[in-house]
């Protein structure tokens, strides 16, 4: 049973930081845009407010949720960038209140969860440790076009290791919602950490293997950035379908960035 306690403790980490990015900006700041196309900087911070707020309801009111997730299966198109834009109208510091609120009490209901317990959510359910770990990966992919959008380059830190092994995690994941069936064997996945570890994940003898730069994998499976602008090497032609596909969220296949020739 995984305890979910380093884990929250990261989310809480890195939900700080973006915060610290966004907490000192003016007003007209909050309204530049962000490499997501349509989305500024509040629609960011908006998305992770109405997120936290969906988990909160999928940890403490599992028949709010589902009301929830009756309304995602009515606009599946639109569902996710209308939350963002409701949210994204309000001022900053009413927002960033919202978020704040939000994020603390998801944080206080996932340390509270009982062991083993499991919450339902837009794919399979979850553990207290999952539902972390995904909140996790959203809060840095997002907060990645918030800092892209104010020109800071944010130091990549050891929190990325929950990204990472979701990364990899979702591998099958990814497959089927392109309609494809995934290998029936693992990949092997070697990593270099941002503290300079070397991060591993499946049998060291399969043929087929993904290596390169924690951040540029985490990157990829977040969809921040183009696989050619990224460090990262596929051999076999399995691993190298898998790094055309690869998504760590949930939904839909996203569109990605373009490459950065292409003007990204």
């Amino acid at each position: 049973m995984s305890d979910p306690t380093s884990v929250i403790d990261d989310l809480r980490e890195e939900s700080e930081e973006l915060d610290r990015l966004v907490a000192g900006l003016p007003p007209l700041r909050w309204s530049i845009a962000t490499p997501a196309p349509g989305w500024s900087v509040a629609h960011q911070i908006a998305h992770l407010a109405w997120t936290d707020r969906s988990a909160l309801l999928a940890v403490t009111d599992a028949e709010g949720f589902r009301a929830l997730v009756e309304k995602a299966l009515a606009a599946p198109g639109t569902f996710v960038d209308e939350g963002a834009d409701e949210g994204a109208q309000a001022p900053p510091g009413e927002l960033l209140a919202r978020w704040r609120t939000g994020r603390t009490a998801l944080e206080e209901a996932l340390r509270a969860a009982p062991p083993g317990a499991r919450f339902p959510w837009y794919g399979p359910p979850m553990s207290a440790a999952s539902m972390a770990t995904a909140r996790l990966m959203e809060t840095w992919a997002h907060g990645q076009d918030v800092a892209g959008a104010l020109g800071v380059v944010r130091p990549p830190t050891d929190r990325l290791r929950h990204v990472a092994w979701l990364g990899v995690r979702t591998r099958d994941f990814a497959y089927g919602v392109h309609g494809l069936t995934p290998p029936g064997d693992p990949f092997r996945v070697e990593l270099r950490a941002p503290s300079g570890d070397l991060w591993t994940y499946g049998p060291e003898d399969a043929p087929q293997r993904v290596t390169g730069p924690a951040l540029d994998f985490c990157l990829l499976v977040t969809q921040r950035a183009h696989r050619t602008d990224l460090a990262l090497r596929a051999d076999g032609p399995d691993a190298d379908r898998w790094l055309g596909i690869a998504q760590a969220f949930a939904g839909p296949p996203g569109s990605g960035r373009p490459p950065k020739e292409a003007g990204s």
